[in-house]
């Protein structure tokens, strides 16, 4: 009865990164100019592959998709961050919650079948060299990604429905930069044990496959180069898969950590500090790790600001 009487909330209050004032002006223009970067980084490598034509193959159309999620995922949190940091009200509606995190649900679980369809592609080209045009045609690479978006909005649909089980009341504090799943769970006054168990099992399933065809693909590749006994081969194979590696790691350190430990694992300062990762830090630097270590890319910009000069 007292349940049915309390009174359910429709506005929330994101605690934000820091309460120390005089932390808000220098974490605003930090955050600022990496979402900046961001941005700028992600949004020319699109303009670069859709404009030159020796980049419409299968690697740099899976880039140019990443470079659209990252920028996309950016979007979704910094933005209300930095307005958050100035803000006399900190206040988001229920509505935009729900938005703000359908948003990022799409853009994270895109981005994880994007990673494991990038290093699938990777395995083909260095594995099965000969029969790559053949395997990784156009019409399968469409296919590829048509699957990643489709799998993001599906997910996303997935928590989102659950999500509206639940009602929230008496507390409307959530200790977190932008509108997550688990903190919302965490200010509901429902039973949110379903809606955990449905977060473990999917988050837990895409996030295992994804990972090991990520970890099984580069395996693959490195005994290939390796066999090939190529000195410059090999280096350029450690060079390659090893940035990747280091942001696939960084990506999905953090994800695991956030989404597949139990509920009552959940900490507030930690998870703000893991979702900076993936939020943020990642977008940050994709562009950096997958466009400036790669020649064809470089060449591409060098090209194209020489015919702007």
């Amino acid at each position: 009865m007292e349940k049915e009487n309390a009174t359910l909330l429709t506005e929330f209050l994101l605690t934000g990164l820091t309460y120390e004032p005089e932390w808000q002006i220098p974490l605003f223009l930090v955050f600022l100019v990496i979402y900046f970067i961001t941005i700028v980084g992600n949004l020319v490598l699109i303009a670069l592959i859709w404009k030159d034509p020796q980049l419409h193959i299968p690697m740099y159309l899976f880039l140019g998709s990443l470079a659209l999620v990252d920028a996309s995922l950016s979007s979704t949190v910094i933005p209300k961050m930095l307005v958050d940091f100035f803000a006399t009200s900190k206040m988001i509606s229920l509505s935009e919650c729900v938005i703000q995190f359908f948003s990022f649900a799409i853009s994270v679980t895109t981005e994880c079948f994007l990673l494991a369809t990038m290093a699938y592609d990777r395995y083909v080209a260095i594995c099965k060299l000969l029969l790559y045009p053949v395997i990784m045609s156009n019409r399968l690479c469409i296919r590829l990604l048509v699957l990643s978006f489709l799998g993001g909005l599906l997910h996303a649909l997935i928590h989102i429905g659950f999500l509206f089980r639940l009602t929230f009341c008496n507390y409307n504090i959530i200790h977190h930069f932008y509108c997550d799943i688990i903190p919302l769970f965490k200010v509901s006054c429902t039973d949110t044990s379903i809606n955990f168990l449905i977060v473990i099992i999917f988050a837990g399933l895409i996030q295992v496959f994804t990972i090991l065809t990520v970890l099984v693909s580069y395996t693959l590749v490195l005994f290939t180069i390796l066999k090939r006994k190529s000195v410059q081969g090999i280096r350029k194979a450690f060079s390659t898969c090893g940035a990747h590696l280091l942001s696939v790691s960084l990506y999905y350190g953090p994800l695991l950590f956030m989404y597949v430990r139990p509920g009552s694992a959940q900490g507030g300062d930690q998870d703000m500090m893991d979702s900076l990762f993936y939020t943020v830090i990642i977008p940050f630097l994709n562009p950096i790790i997958y466009s400036l270590r790669n020649k064809k890319v470089v060449d591409s910009l060098a090209k194209t600001l020489k015919g702007n000069v």
